[in-house]
């Protein structure tokens, strides 16, 4: 039992890591975001496709009353995305990562709203001390700045984000993640194939490896590890343990971007690694 547990949170913590690629690619590729989306839906979607045929998992949808949801958790997951890239594009890495991650203290906040249980007094208390870590992380900014509308759009990511994971888990158990993925990205590449007609796309040419790794590493293998977590840790716990996301992308931003963390960075960061180890350790079943 001990193993799986292990098993099944290193596979939380390896799509954690390709999800953070999300930070340093968002802010690198030169396109409209809502044309980035659509790449990434509509490429992830064939990844994903291919990998469901190759598994032989049954992707079929079994009743048509799932629909609305799979539907609505889509349009939750596009905003998400969306908003995120423009909080990202609007201020850096480390500023667009944190505000997002308000998302764990806002899923364990409207959890028992959906699952009707009661709120985990433990929740609470880690998700304070990502607050805090956050608050520490975050550098000073003017009100008027586009740092502001960076925290701003972050903020609404995270409750876009909490939303779409909440409504995901009543049907984790009925399919795969890797099924779910799929679909969520198929109907958002439809969603989005209008901006495609709107929007400068001049610059694929140069930007495609870029967005094959968006495609691939950070949306079908990344989200679905994440999705498939759900079947063993509550929203509350694998969001918790996401918070490493920040972390993750901080450290690309430097070697890539040349965003040079400050000692508040580290301080707030360690903060965040804190609260994943306790909750990694409190989350383990006997």
């Amino acid at each position: 039992m001990r193993s799986q547990h292990t098993n099944h949170l290193i596979e939380l913590l390896i799509g954690t890591l390709f999800i953070s690629t999300s930070g340093v690619l968002g802010k690198f590729i030169d396109m409209p975001t809502p044309v980035i989306i659509w790449f990434r839906c509509a490429l992830g979607a064939i990844f994903l496709y291919v990998f469901c045929r190759y598994k032989k998992f049954n992707i079929k949808i079994q009743s048509r009353k799932d629909i609305p949801t799979v539907i609505l958790s889509s349009v939750f997951l596009g905003i998400h995305w969306i908003s995120y890239f423009y909080a990202l594009k609007f201020s850096n890495v480390a500023l667009g990562m944190l505000s997002l991650f308000t998302f764990p203290v806002i899923t364990a906040l409207l959890e028992p709203l959906f699952i009707k249980s009661k709120l985990s007094p433990i929740h609470i208390i880690l998700g304070i001390i990502v607050i805090i870590g956050i608050y520490i992380l975050a550098p000073e900014f003017d009100f008027e700045s586009s740092q502001v509308k960076g925290v701003l759009l972050g903020l609404f990511s995270a409750v876009c984000y909490a939303l779409r994971n909440l409504i995901l888990k009543q049907h984790i158990g009925q399919y795969s993640g890797t099924a779910i993925m799929m679909y969520q990205i198929l109907i958002l590449s439809v969603l989005l194939l209008p901006f495609m007609f709107t929007m400068d796309v001049s610059h694929i040419t140069s930007q495609f490896p870029y967005i094959i790794i968006l495609a691939l590493v950070t949306t079908a293998i990344g989200h679905s590890m994440f999705i498939h977590s759900l079947r063993y840790f509550s929203v509350s716990t694998a969001s918790i343990i996401n918070s490493l996301q920040p972390i993750f992308g901080i450290i690309m931003a430097y070697f890539f971007l040349k965003e040079i963390p400050s000692w508040n960075t580290f301080l707030g960061g360690s903060l965040i690694l804190t609260t994943v180890i306790i909750e990694s350790i409190r989350s383990r079943r006997p």
